[in-house]
């Protein structure tokens, strides 16, 4: 709508009410009236657009979804209650029994799940491939591969995807690439600009941004949106008004505190590589990490992620969680606050360590979500806990 990303996030909103509002309301209503009796039968015919049941539509929810079409540059969209509900809901009303899906090794512990677990419950088979071997992926693709998923960066490892490269590949294919675009936000990736299909997030994380609510975010092209939409409506995994509020609202902010998130990061990533308790320091925007080159073309920052591998292993990770005193200790990320995970005991202890280590999922790794605290106190706290963890 605007020149901007920034004015776009802060001033797409619903239309203004009778009341004159400045700020968008809160619509808590399960239902909506229609005009009369042809109205109502237009609207459940999809031969007028309205809202019905909140559980289909309503003004929150639609609002976030206008907001993030733009931000993102995708044609449409829909929430869903969670980020899990967003990869579980885009994939399977796009797939059928027997379709094929070829997915990066490299994906979030609940992901991994679906694609290993629930999916061939229903004859849905996936093909795991390696991020740091490109060369590989085209023979994983089979007669009927339909999908195409993967996370740029990817959780926890950072591994880095070429965006463009896959997306010609899947072209070529004609498979449809969905990306979790979740630890980057489209302040600083998007996706679709790159040829990118279905792209999805876990709102939970920077698009609200400060620990408060749980929903998803899938966005893509108006005719694979629409399969999408027709099962969510039909199976429930809708977002509540509130949470749909809470982050439209949050989006305002998504700016300034990615800047902050990326500029803390890399000088704590920085001061990780110089310390003697770390053994490999993962970060898109250090020059020496392996995705570098291609993180400085898709992407306008490095986030505010950072993994290292501390000396040690487990028992050293352990301490050095242990030992800090004011980070907070939670598989949540994106948070104002820094937040500090241990995936190989949480988010990924499901992988076998044959997976994990697959990944890049070492036993000593942690993730830092690098909050907007001073960074002369982020550091002093991780300084210490590196020194009391020994």
């Amino acid at each position: 709508m605007f020149e901007h990303f920034e004015t776009d996030a802060i001033r797409i909103q619903t239309k203004r009410t009778g009341e004159k509002e400045h700020s968008t309301p809160l619509f808590l209503t399960s239902s909506f009236v229609f005009d009369d009796a042809e109205h109502a039968r237009a609207l459940f015919a999809e031969e007028v657009t309205g809202n019905q049941y909140t559980r289909f539509s309503n003004p929150n929810t639609t609002e976030l979804i206008e907001k993030m079409c733009s931000l993102e540059h995708t044609e449409d969209g829909i929430t869903t209650a969670s980020g899990m509900s967003a990869v579980f809901t885009s994939v399977f009303g796009l797939v059928k029994s027997g379709d094929h899906i070829v997915s990066a090794r490299a994906i979030f512990g609940s992901t991994h799940q679906i694609f290993a677990n629930i999916l061939p419950r229903f004859g849905v088979t996936t093909t795991y491939v390696d991020i740091n071997k490109p060369e590989l992926w085209e023979a994983a693709f089979q007669e009927n591969t339909k999908i195409v998923y993967i996370e740029t960066p990817s959780n926890p490892g950072l591994d880095i995807v070429d965006l463009a490269w896959v997306s010609a590949l899947c072209k070529k294919k004609k498979a449809i690439l969905i990306v979790d675009n979740c630890f980057c936000s489209p302040y600083i990736q998007r996706p679709a600009d790159f040829g990118a299909d279905i792209v999805i997030h876990s709102a939970t994380k920077y698009l609200d941004g400060q620990g408060r609510v749980i929903a998803g975010i899938i966005l893509g092209k108006k005719e694979l949106i629409q399969p999408i939409r027709y099962m969510a409506r039909n199976t429930g995994p809708s977002l509540s008004p509130m949470n749909a509020w809470v982050i439209s609202k949050s989006l305002e902010t998504l700016a300034v505190r990615m800047d902050r998130h990326s500029e803390n990061a890399i000088k704590l990533a920085e001061f990780l590589e110089g310390s003697a308790d770390v053994e490999l320091v993962r970060y898109p925007f250090l020059p020496n990490d392996p995705g570098y080159a291609i993180a400085k073309k898709q992407m306008k920052a490095g986030g505010g992620i950072v993994s290292f591998v501390i000396k040690g292993g487990v028992e050293r990770a352990r301490k050095f969680l242990d030992a800090l005193k004011w980070f907070s200790l939670t598989a949540n990320l994106g948070d104002t606050r820094t937040t500090v995970t241990h995936p190989t005991s949480t988010t990924h202890s499901k992988l076998s360590e044959a997976e994990r280590l697959a990944v890049g999922i070492l036993p000593g790794l942690i993730r830092v979500s690098v909050g907007l605290e001073h960074i002369d106190d982020i550091i002093a706290e991780v300084k210490q806990a590196l020194s009391n963890s020994k």
